[in-house]
């Protein structure tokens, strides 16, 4: 009898002390992977997220910039940091979509983590070299199909979320491309201003400068609704591919076996975070859409477009580096 009180005791002090470390936590600063370069989109929402998280949690959120290997390395850091909440990573769908639904033996799962939300969802967008001889999205098809196989398009990599861009559309709109892969956006991007490729599938607020200047022109967005500021650039379904959408997401995820309080109050955290109005109109200013989902929601979307990811995958027949 002694021994099973002595365990109950033991027990009921484990539970006591979590809930304190729950409703202590946190009690320094955290540390928020970006498992690419500092610059890009997902470095943007990132500290834009972290500002209000610092206010909202009482703590410094750091950001650190962890880049390689297409962002699996930022993010298998975090699934191998200990579970206590003080080591958080931006989730991307180049991170947790693309990267899970091509690798046979992948550094991390979803399974390794504890998703919190979804940030922001973003528009990709498709755009050309000036010269290219269409203006929308209907004549650009066109184009392409007249002459399948002529035209390529510029990615980030292959098995980049771009290239998997470039392989749904194709899908969806019976055309031919052939794939330039480059090392990062930036390159892309400057030999498709160049004229040396013409097409290039990116998120909309990277190329937003370029298509205000000229130097891009923007045919279509892969988005259910056509961008603000925008109302020329046609959508996937002005063109015909209806239920064609695929945006560019950025989440928070925590390490999995985070003590459930600490969890719960980064979730009710990032609740009052996501509601601040500050933080939505900066979003949205550089062309993200404020999404702010439960986690039970975001884990549900994350499979969701593995799955889908995966069909792509086997159906176009991808060959993807390891």
């Amino acid at each position: 009898m002694n021994r099973w009180k002595a365990v109950l005791a033991a027990v009921t002090s484990c539970i006591v002390m979590a809930g304190a470390w729950g409703q202590s936590y946190p009690t320094r600063p955290i540390r928020l992977i970006v498992p690419f370069a500092a610059g890009g989109s997902t470095d943007i929402i990132a500290r834009l997220a972290a500002e209000q998280m610092r206010k909202e949690l009482g703590q410094p959120v750091i950001v650190e910039n962890r880049g390689g290997a297409g962002g699996a390395l930022g993010t298998a850091e975090v699934a191998r940091s200990t579970p206590d909440g003080y080591t958080l990573a931006i989730a991307t769908v180049s991170t947790m979509i693309v990267y899970l639904a091509t690798r046979a033996n992948p550094d991390y799962t979803l399974e390794s983590f504890a998703p919190i939300t979804n940030i922001a969802s973003m528009p990709n967008v498709i755009t050309v070299n000036p010269k290219f001889p269409a203006k929308n999205l209907t004549e650009f098809i066109a184009v392409l199909k007249a002459k399948p196989g002529k035209y390529s398009y510029a990615t980030s990599g292959v098995g980049s979320i771009n290239h998997m861009l470039g392989e749904s559309f194709q899908a969806e709109s019976g055309v031919k491309l052939i794939h330039v892969p480059y090392k990062g956006s930036g390159p892309a991007m400057q030999d498709v201003m160049g004229g040396q490729v013409d097409i290039l599938f990116d998120q909309f607020p990277s190329s937003k400068t370029y298509i205000d200047s000229g130097k891009l022109r923007a045919v279509g967005v892969i988005t259910p609704h056509r961008v603000p500021g925008y109302p020329d650039v046609m959508t996937m379904e002005d063109a015909g591919m209806k239920g064609f959408t695929d945006e560019a997401w950025y989440g928070l995820l925590a390490p999995a076996k985070v003590p459930p309080e600490v969890l719960a109050r980064l979730t009710q955290a990032m609740k009052k975070v996501m509601a601040e109005p500050e933080l939505r109109a900066r979003l949205e200013s550089i062309g993200s859409r404020p999404v702010g989902n439960s986690p039970a929601e975001f884990v549900a979307q994350i499979r969701t477009e593995i799955d889908r990811m995966k069909k792509l995958v086997k159906e176009r027949q991808i060959k993807l580096e390891e």
